[in-house]
């Protein structure tokens, strides 16, 4: 509350012979009025650099990455305004707190450009599609069989599914016992996710690869320097002599 003897704020309302102001909460606060609202939050991704960082002395690494070691922050700042570099905080919790004198510009990007590589690179897990009918011959179930072993040794899941047709839906038993028999030909890449279930006029099955995607990957990358070094070198074709 304002009193008598005080003009009005903007925004207040004086209260005719009360001697007072009624604070509306859209007037400034009265001289000498404390706010208790909680401070706004500063939510700061970036390290400190150069200014910013507010301590009596630092642990300093040099541009080329060379141990310093513990010097003043004046120091420290002088050396990287000489290299016309930036000095940026990389480990604040240490006792002294970690300087770098780098370009920060080219580090952000560097940095920036290393994530963008990280989620290309970053496998997910497919679930491949196998499809057969219950009366199929033995080529193509081994043919069907093969792929569905590729997909479960580079790391994705394989969906096998059996398409009935007109009677056949009738005998679903015969659909386990072919799914049952395509799992345990595939047991040594893959065991069985979820067990057969009807779907409409379909059966189908999920077989989850015994690796993940990364490590297949990563064993893939390393047996193909192997492949190249155990492959036989190319005869070499005698010539005549003259």
């Amino acid at each position: 509350m304002y009193s008598a003897g005080q003009p009005a704020a903007k925004g207040c309302v004086p209260a005719r012979g009360l001697g007072f102001c009624v604070f509306l909460g859209r007037c400034p606060p009265p001289p000498g009025h404390r706010s208790h609202a909680a401070p706004k939050e500063t939510h700061i991704t970036d390290p400190r650099i150069n200014e910013r960082i507010r301590v009596p002395e630092v642990r300093l690494i040099g541009p080329l990455g060379e141990q310093v070691g513990v010097v003043t922050l004046e120091v420290a700042q002088r050396i990287a305004r000489e290299a016309d570099l930036d000095l940026v905080e990389v480990a604040p919790e240490a006792k002294p707190p970690v300087v770098k004198v780098m370009d920060f510009g080219k580090f952000k990007y560097e940095a920036a450009q290393k994530a963008k590589e990280a989620r290309r690179n970053q496998v997910q897990t497919v679930l491949k599609e196998v499809r057969f009918r219950l009366k199929i011959d033995t080529h193509d179930y081994e043919t069907k069989l093969k792929h569905a072993q590729t997909f479960l040794k580079g790391g994705d899941k394989v969906k096998a599914m059996i398409q009935f047709r007109g009677r056949e839906q009738s005998r679903p038993e015969a659909g386990v016992r072919l799914l049952h028999k395509f799992a345990e030909a595939v047991a040594e890449f893959g065991t069985v996710e979820h067990a057969p279930t009807v779907d409409g006029r379909n059966m189908t099955m999920v077989i989850a690869p015994l690796k993940n995607k990364s490590d297949a990957k990563a064993e893939s990358a390393k047996a193909q320097p192997k492949a190249t070094e155990a492959a036989p070198a190319a005869p070499e074709t005698p010539t005549e002599a003259e």
